[in-house]
């Protein structure tokens, strides 16, 4: 769901730099993933290996993914697309209280990797207050709405979890995390929903949900912890492997069974 801070964009080599404060990044992150459904853009995503892509919950719905994706507008080169073999969210996903946002979806063809085109890591730790983090998508850069055709990234970090319970009374659990930029006016927004958090290079956090209207707000957005799943993730991505592949290897074999020639 939430950037709002008109800022720089994550350009292809070259930064374009649009004066304002938290925006940073010359190379869009390699891991972004847009999901499209019925040819409109709908939700980020990160591309966590050749196969999966990790993705918020509330996102579910039929999608293909684009790989590479930069300009949304217009084909810049390194862009692959691929359909859905899996879609799988969280069992214990509650949409009313954003707990357990967090999605897998498998890809039917894995990506292929490139110097655009690379998964970012998943943690081997949890994040602490104040660490650097950056939030990239497609979202509102400003209000009015103003969607924009480029992927931007923002400088946020973590926020305490006992300073943002100040700011969501009654609504935050062990499996959210907060962040945004000192003092407000930076952090996710409508259409970066399902799109990264990275801290010092290692996925941190899912774009689940913030206060609305997000372009008004100081308050900081609220992630889904990828910390948090980490078991789930392993688990769900190696049990659906192997079945796929085994289902995979059955329908290409039921056409190949070697005959006897009569």
């Amino acid at each position: 769901q939430f950037l709002t801070l008109v800022g720089r964009i994550c350009a292809f080599g070259l930064a374009v730099q649009i004066p304002a404060p938290g925006w940073v990044s010359s190379v869009s992150p390699t891991w972004q993933v847009a999901l499209f459904e019925r040819g409109r853009f709908n939700c980020g995503a990160s591309l966590i290996s050749e196969h999966w892509v990790l993705s918020a919950a509330h996102c579910q719905t039929r999608y293909e993914a684009r790989l590479g994706e930069h300009n949304l507008r217009k084909r810049d080169g390194p862009e692959q697309l691929r359909t859905l073999a899996r879609i799988i969210p969280h069992p214990l996903y509650e949409a009313h209280s954003h707990r357990h946002d967090v999605m897998l979806l498998r890809l039917t063809r894995p990506a292929r990797l490139s110097r655009q085109v690379r998964p970012v890591a998943l943690p081997t730790r949890c994040p602490q207050p104040a660490e650097a983090c950056v939030v990239s998508g497609w979202g509102p850069l400003s209000s009015p709405v103003s969607l924009p055709d480029t992927l931007h990234c923002a400088n946020i970090s973590v926020i305490p979890a006992a300073s943002c319970n100040k700011d969501y009374p009654g609504r935050l659990v062990a499996s959210m995390l907060c962040a945004g930029a000192e003092g407000g006016g930076t952090e996710s927004c409508e259409g970066d929903s399902g799109g990264p958090l990275v801290c010092r290079g290692v996925l941190q956090g899912i774009v689940s949900w913030g206060d609305v209207p997000c372009d008004t707000t100081t308050k900081p957005g609220v992630y889904t912890k990828v910390c948090s799943y980490l078991e789930w993730i392993k688990e769900t991505m190696k049990r659906n492997y192997l079945g796929l592949t085994l289902c995979l290897w059955l329908s290409t074999s039921s056409h190949s069974w070697p005959t006897t020639p009569s």
